[in-house]
């Protein structure tokens, strides 16, 4: 059996791993949880529950997910919302330690009377749940939500991109466009005939509201000691804000490497 955890993962690297790690032959077991979640909500049973590469599945018994829109009304089938969970599991979070204000505030006052998660997520015809990241890592473009995570998977699955990482940025009329920071492959040169490549790469894989309005090349993204993108510090770099808490980084380096190519490319 094999297991993924801490961010969604895309189709591509879902593949990847169950070829190359699991041989063929091992269920993926790909979990929806958080720390304050105390247990696993949202995961495939292996053996029992048909795969969908990208795809948390379903629900534990007893675990009721719900996804919905900024007025807490359900959304329909395969549009991106608000992550909640409408009854109480056994093992959920009592209260913050010393601060049950704030307790009632993150997690509450949302929507009222129901658990808010802090994820985007959307469901799809057969109920599968598809996680995409923190709201934070949700972005609203014209009216559109995109999660980043969509995108991200898109432009890995281009031949010539080994990473991804994207963001939203301001933008006058849409509110936010979508921004990709790329990792090419060995041997794949860094231009514009390729930044317009994978423009209409991702349009094809998901439509032309997800096409990335900025693309800037990097030989590394930033990236805690577990692995994770540190999306919201290239944030603060497209953004031109003082950098926030660096020292989960792997290697801190690389952000003063990617903040002067962003310059460079910003011209």
């Amino acid at each position: 059996v094999l297991g993924t955890v801490g961010e969604p993962i895309n189709p591509e690297a879902w593949v990847w791993y169950h070829e190359h790690i699991g041989g063929g032959r091992c269920p993926v077991v790909d979990t929806w949880w958080q720390t304050e979640t105390g247990m696993i909500l949202i995961s495939p049973l292996p053996g029992l529950t048909t795969l969908k590469p990208g795809s948390a599945t379903l629900p534990f018994p007893g675990v009721e997910p719900d996804i919905v829109d900024e007025q807490g009304q359900p959304v329909p089938v395969d549009r991106g919302g608000y992550l909640i969970l409408r009854r109480p599991w056994p093992a959920m979070m009592r209260t913050i330690w010393g601060d049950p204000d704030r307790y009632v505030q993150q997690y509450w006052s949302r929507f009222p009377g129901n658990y808010f998660t802090g994820d985007g997520a959307r469901r799809d015809s057969d109920g599968y749940y598809w996680l995409l990241g923190r709201v934070d890592d949700v972005l609203n473009v014209a009216g559109h939500r995109i999660g980043t995570m969509e995108v991200e998977s898109a432009l890995v699955s281009h031949p010539a991109v080994a990473e991804a990482a994207v963001i939203g940025i301001s933008h006058e009329l849409k509110g936010q466009a979508v921004a990709a920071f790329v990792t090419p492959r060995g041997g794949m040169a860094a231009n514009e005939a390729l930044a317009q490549e994978l423009r209409e790469h991702v349009a094809q894989k998901i439509g032309a509201i997800a096409r990335p309005d900025r693309i800037f090349f990097t030989a590394e993204l930033p990236k805690t000691r577990s692995a994770k993108i540190m999306r919201r510090l290239l944030r603060d770099i497209a953004e031109g804000r003082v950098l926030g808490d660096t020292t989960t980084l792997t290697d801190p380096t690389v952000l003063a490497e990617i903040k002067k190519q962003y310059e460079e490319q910003e011209g």
